[in-house]
């Protein structure tokens, strides 16, 4: 991997893309540290261990880089885009026309990227004002107030500012898409989640558990290495294409295969059920009545019930996640247009049952793998009593960021050798 990066420098194209990558990164680190204007600043240095006790603050707070516990600019980061992406591709399984607009190709597929765009505006000017007031309730907590002027003018600022900040981080994420290296919304995260490495080693280097200092590299490796080799693994169909005449000319067939991931739905599984689970402990500290307090203690991070929903929930987004984005049907329509077929089975009807039985049986094991790597680190924390930095979402996106980047930056220097060999 070091190979590769320093080779990369040495191409010019590749290396004003690094850098423009990374030029962008510094200004979106920058954003995460100013302020929005009516907070109070000394009661948000005592909100910093507000949001450290998990759930969805403290999810949100990571993948923001911390900026939500300042109440920084850039506090919503890049997750109202993630979200709208995320309805976005749900609905277009049942309504007709965004169907329709996603097999349009690329025109298609740019009204659906507008949409997203303008969804991801609403969702993220209801979410400052839902923040708002979430700042207003943990006031007591922090013994001051996180914004003192609470009326309507100093609120609309800061609810405009969260919402700007949004927007310029969205235009951010699809720079470095464009002329960078890599998915700029994934490397956004990527940034802010290991922009507390330094903290994350501090604790572990700090803790007072000798054991558990020996033992968390050693784990830690592991787990790493678990995640890598299940998101690399894939069962690969071996598809037959047969001889076709396009036009005038004889295309002739060929051997290729379909590669079927082990976890086809990501992350996102684990990102739903952390988001439903936090929904009763949220409402709960905005409403602050008994009966809240009862149900958000129930679904307390960390305990038994909220571990069991937890699993439960993300094996039922994985198997849900990965119907939506596969569809066997359409797969199988697909090979038979172009003239492939899998060796052994009929096209058409039979393709397609034969793909959705190898999906469920790829789904169920991917489904596992997701659940026990969100469940690990709450574990571990409730058996040590240690604070664990990185917890089972954060590394799956990390790894997952990495390896995709590692692989379009092999693909950028394999299509510049090609260009040289040409030219020879």
């Amino acid at each position: 991997m070091l190979r590769t990066v320093l080779s990369a420098f040495t191409v010019p194209e590749i290396r004003r893309k690094l850098l423009f990558t990374a030029f962008v990164l510094f200004l979106y680190r920058l954003g995460a540290h100013i302020p929005v204007p009516g907070a109070n600043a000394k009661a948000i240095e005592d909100l910093q261990s507000q949001l450290g006790g998990g759930g969805v603050l403290q999810l949100l707070n990571t993948f923001s880089g911390g900026s939500l516990s300042r109440i920084a600019l850039f506090a919503l980061g890049i997750m109202p885009y993630i979200t709208a992406s995320i309805i976005l591709q749900l609905l277009t399984v049942v309504v007709p026309s965004l169907e329709k607009l996603q097999k349009e190709g690329e025109v298609g597929q740019a009204k659906i990227t507008q949409y997203t765009r303008f969804l991801a505006v609403g969702l993220a000017f209801a979410q400052s004002i839902g923040y708002v007031f979430l700042f207003r309730s943990l006031s007591p907590q922090t013994g001051e107030e996180l914004i003192p002027n609470f009326t309507f003018l100093p609120v609309l600022i800061i609810v405009t500012s969260l919402t700007a900040g949004c927007i310029l981080v969205m235009w951010m994420g699809e720079l470095i898409t464009q002329r960078g290296i890599g998915n700029g919304i994934s490397l956004m995260i990527f940034a802010s989640i290991v922009s507390g490495l330094p903290h994350g080693v501090s604790t572990w280097w700090n803790s007072p558990d000798q054991v558990f200092k020996v033992v968390m590299p050693f784990l830690a490796l592991g787990v790493i290495a678990a995640i890598v080799f299940i998101q690399e693994g894939q069962r690969r169909i071996p598809i037959q294409y047969a001889k076709r005449v396009v036009g005038k000319r004889m295309m002739s067939g060929g051997q290729t295969y379909l590669p079927l991931r082990v976890n086809m739905a990501g992350v996102i599984p684990v990102i739903f059920a952390a988001s439903l689970l936090a929904f009763p402990a949220t409402i709960g500290q905005l409403i602050n009545k008994p009966w809240s307090r009862d149900l958000s203690e129930f679904f307390n991070a960390g305990g038994a019930p909220y571990l069991i929903f937890e699993a439960l929930l993300i094996i039922l987004f994985t198997y849900f996640y990965t119907a939506v984005t596969f569809n066997p049907v359409d797969q199988a329509d697909n090979l038979r247009k172009y003239g492939g077929f899998i060796p052994g089975i009929r096209p058409g009807r039979e393709t397609a049952e034969f793909l959705d039985r190898i999906l469920a049986r790829l789904t169920f094991p991917g489904a596992l793998y997701l659940a026990a790597v969100a469940a690990l680190p709450t574990i571990l924390i409730n058996q040590t009593n240690t604070q664990i930095f990185f917890g089972g979402t954060s590394l799956l996106i990390v790894i997952g960021v990495a390896l995709d980047t590692m692989k379009q930056l092999e693909a950028q220097l394999m299509m510049r050798n090609y260009e040289g060999y040409l030219g020879q």
